[in-house]
């Protein structure tokens, strides 16, 4: 199922990090669907490549820009290149971000530590620091940040990543309130688990580690990339015009019960 977005986005601007794949990949696809110009931006310049392709195949308008998140330097001359490109800026989504491998927190290397909290929230920090000036410039926007069911519950094995997440949720939380009277809406995302590249990565890519994760999942399924993009596009539309501050949870059942 498909959300029917076709001609919403027409005229708007979206910028979209981590979009070399996944859940970023089928986002900026949809975008562009609906009719949006998109800033594709990802490490991976193959990933971007592909991405574009998808795109373009359809008419789709896109720019790709690879780009290190953690860099400040590096994201503002991305949002400056979309802004020069495109003439502006309307919705970002914030949405890069690694995992961790499992193990306990008093066994976590510090530069692993180090490197999760860059990558998942520092890179959110910083993309919207410089994507807050521009929509203030312009008059509002929306923003959505990539959070997870890890940034509402705690997971064994998980501390840094859990901790990067929560904080996604927390500075989603702050920037919404600071500038929802001046026309900008900021809401974070919580996937549970979907069928992505990471959680293959996660699960060693094997029938009984993709039968593992599963099992964590109530609706008995992983949830589909294009499932997230469709939740996005919403957050960012007219329609959720009273939506913000508000961390979605989107994971099949996963954390109902807490």
């Amino acid at each position: 199922m498909t959300l029917s977005t076709a001609g919403t986005y027409t005229g708007k601007v979206a910028f979209v990090t981590g979009a070399g794949s996944g859940i970023g990949r089928a986002t900026a696809i949809a975008f562009a669907k609906a009719g949006a110009s998109v800033t594709a931006v990802d490490i991976s310049e193959k990933g971007l490549q592909e991405t574009a392709a998808l795109i373009e195949a359809f008419g789709g308008r896109v720019l790709t820009i690879p780009c290190d998140v953690t860099s400040s330097k590096g994201i503002k001359a991305a949002l400056d290149k979309t802004v020069a490109t495109f003439g502006g800026l309307d919705c970002a989504f914030n949405n890069a971000g690694i995992e961790q491998p499992v193990n306990k927190l008093k066994d976590i290397d510090e530069d692993l530590w180090d490197r999760v909290l860059a990558v998942n929230l520092k890179s959110v920090y910083l993309c919207m620091k410089h994507q807050i000036d521009i929509m203030l410039t312009n008059g509002g926007g929306a923003i959505v940040n990539t959070s997870s069911g890890a940034g509402v519950l705690a997971i064994q094995g998980q501390s840094a990543y859990c901790a990067s997440k929560y904080g996604v949720t927390a500075i989603s939380k702050c920037a919404a309130l600071e500038h929802a009277s001046q026309g900008i809406r900021v809401n974070a995302l919580c996937p549970g688990i979907i069928d992505t590249d990471m959680i293959s990565r996660f699960t060693g890519d094997t029938e009984q580690g993709r039968a593992r994760v599963i099992a964590q999942e109530p609706i008995g399924r992983m949830g589909r990339p294009e499932e997230i993009a469709n939740t996005v596009l919403w957050l960012c539309s007219e329609q959720a015009g009273f939506v913000t501050g508000h961390a979605m949870v989107i994971d099949g059942g996963q954390t109902a019960g807490i």
